[in-house]
């Protein structure tokens, strides 16, 4: 997967210039703190907009003291082997100092940027710095099959130990430069490159050059082809490690064990249209009018080999078979046809509003995504992660448009991502997304293509949830939502839930609680449950939720008025246990009041401090 577009940013008018000539030289957006000129995003909060960009996966490029990214990004750094690429640049541009994912790209990028400024690079890993290459980050196109090896082998290159090289080595030149590396005669044109310390395992890198096509029945199991693809390779002597991409027609686009294929040789997935298939027929070798009749080429497997592999390959090896499933290889030549990718569908909710309250998987999302799609003020809330991205907007009233748009997009080989406030499954996109991939074209749902798009529900908070988190636990035992708009839940309906969760003594969320025209709906709630729980029960009124115009106000049960309630509040109402108590050193939004419901400790706690 690509990784999201570098960002440039700068905190001082001092490091403008610098951060305008590196954001020219890489590409990428400029966000700047408080910038004399036009920027693509204006910074805000530094330690919110730092975590926010290296949550989402953007390396950064940050002209800054290195104090500030790191004391910013601290609490994040957890795992070297995912952790973006992060470089602080002096004001001056003199130095460049790549701090995270030195072997993910930082290290080249800092070369790159060094260059243009006519500065220093400080690069301080080990491998780059004295062995001038990084053993556990080959280049593109080549893999390593055991990187755990790496770090002892470097070790003991830089410590003298004798070496030996064998096979291709263009890219790891500057080790044959080095007294204690015996470069040996290279083996056959498939035999690996392989770099030995005595005692030691060896390291063993493979060139991806091969294109391997595959096809199978409906639900083949994933077992079965990647059991058929690991055995014809070695059958043929050739390593899995040597394939660089996988690809099938398009109608296989939502084929579970091709995906899964492509997981466990850890490469893409590309699939074809039938008549780019068909246009290879005079270089198959196993043409057959059965598959032609069923899905409208004379091959699969071996047609997507040579479709992906260019116009001069030939297979490398032939259609071989099991019960459910083919697979063919082509060595890669002179540029083959475009593959699309199989569509995704990313359904996020983003929380409140608040960018401490997202979860990181779904920034990822958001910074993964070709395009976003949502109601624009949700959008808005991204802040920096929106900056530059192709962005479709709808207006409230507009979610079916809004899911329908996104999943044809979709299926047209796009990362989408939808955005909703809160919790996506929750009172918003989620469920009507899958009810559109639930039915038929002809019944109302969507294309073929946009039903085979991969779909993610990332979660958000919801804003039950962040309401009751402000003022304590008020959902502390067992509690419900309810929706009171009555624009697709009959008004009986609606009225029925109500009063099972009031006979149930449930604490209730009541989401879009009036409208300009129904104004009558929160008044008989309020009156049924007056009916089962007391006239003091805890009532929180929570609006804009994890905005700067945040407003939570405390009222009691009977003192519930409908006109200080608008359709950005939720309501949480309490149960017949819930309590409400003031504390000095809490000056809450909600008049100082905190509010919890027990779950049943008090009697234990009763018990342990009876004499």
């Amino acid at each position: 997967m690509p990784s999201p577009d570098p960002i440039t940013l700068f905190l001082a008018p001092t490091g403008e210039n610098t951060a305008r000539r590196i954001c020219e030289h890489l590409g990428g957006a400029l966000h700047g703190y408080k910038p004399k000129a036009k920027v693509d995003v204006a910074i805000d909060d530094v330690t919110s907009h730092f975590r926010a960009l290296f949550s989402a996966g953007h390396p950064i490029i940050a002209v800054c003291a290195t104090g500030i990214v790191i004391r910013a990004l601290a609490p994040l750094i957890l795992d070297k082997r995912r952790e973006s690429s992060i470089i602080a640049v002096s004001d001056d541009g003199a130095s460049v100092v790549p701090l995270l994912g030195g072997h993910r790209g930082a290290n080249a990028m800092a070369k790159s940027i060094a260059e243009v400024m006519g500065a220093h690079a400080a690069i301080t890993t080990a491998g780059d710095l004295s062995l001038g290459v990084a053993l556990d980050a080959p280049p593109e196109g080549w893999r390593l099959e055991n990187p755990e090896a790496a770090k002892p082998v470097m070790a003991a290159l830089l410590a003298g130990t004798p070496a030996r090289l064998s096979g291709p080595t263009d890219w790891l030149n500057p080790l044959t430069k080095r007294e204690n590396v015996h470069v040996q005669p290279k083996g056959d044109a498939h035999a690996p490159t392989v770099l030995s310390v005595d005692g030691l395992e060896p390291l063993v890198f493979r060139q991806q050059n091969l294109a391997l096509g595959v096809g199978c029945s409906r639900g083949c199991s994933p077992d079965e082809l990647i059991a058929l693809v690991l055995k014809t390779l070695a059958d043929h002597g050739r390593s899995h490690f040597e394939i660089a991409g996988i690809y099938s027609i398009d109608v296989k686009a939502d084929e579970a064990a091709i995906h899964a294929l492509g997981r466990k040789l850890n490469v893409p997935v590309g699939f074809f249209p039938a008549d780019i298939l068909e246009a290879q027929t005079p270089r198959l070798a196993n043409p057959s009018p059965i598959v032609f009749a069923e899905v409208g080429s004379h091959g699969v497997a071996e047609a997507a080999a040579l479709a992906a592999a260019g116009p001069s390959a030939t297979l490398e090896i032939e259609k071989h078979k099991s019960k459910n499933a083919t697979c063919a290889a082509s060595e890669l030549k002179d540029g083959g046809e475009q593959p699309q990718s199989r569509g995704c569908l990313s359904v996020i909710g983003i929380g409140p509003g608040q960018s401490d309250w997202r979860t990181p998987e779904a920034s990822k999302l958001v910074a993964e995504a070709d395009e976003l799609v949502g109601y624009g003020l949700y959008i808005d809330l991204l802040g920096p992660l929106a900056a530059g991205k192709p962005r479709h907007d709808f207006p409230l009233g507009g979610e079916e448009d809004r899911c329908r748009f996104a999943l044809e997009r979709a299926g047209e080989g796009r990362k989408v991502a939808l955005i909703c406030s809160g919790d996506a499954g929750i009172y918003a996109m989620g469920a009507l997304v899958m009810e559109l991939l639930d039915r038929d074209e002809a019944e109302g749902g969507v294309s073929q293509a946009a039903r085979r798009v991969e779909i993610i529900h990332a979660p958000g908070v919801s804003a039950f949830q962040a309401a009751s988190a402000r003022v304590g636990a008020l959902i502390g035992h067992d509690f419900c939502a309810i929706s009171l708009s009555d624009l697709l839940t009959p008004r009986d309906t609606i009225l029925q839930r109500i009063q099972g969760a009031a006979l149930g003594d449930f604490v209730i969320a009541f989401y879009n609680p009036v409208s300009k025209r129904r104004r009558t709906l929160l008044a008989e709630a309020r009156d049924t449950l007056l009916e089962h729980r007391p006239v003091d029960t805890p009532v929180i009124l929570a609006s804009n939720l994890g905005r700067p115009d945040e407003n939570l106000r405390f009222r009691k049960l009977s003192d519930l008025q409908v006109d200080e309630v608008d359709m950005l509040t939720v309501v949480l109402v309490g149960s017949s246990q819930s309590r409400a108590f003031k504390r000095g050193d809490i000056a809450s939004g909600a008049e100082g009041w905190s509010t919890y419901t027990p779950r049943g400790y008090a009697a234990k706690i009763d018990k342990d401090i009876r004499p």
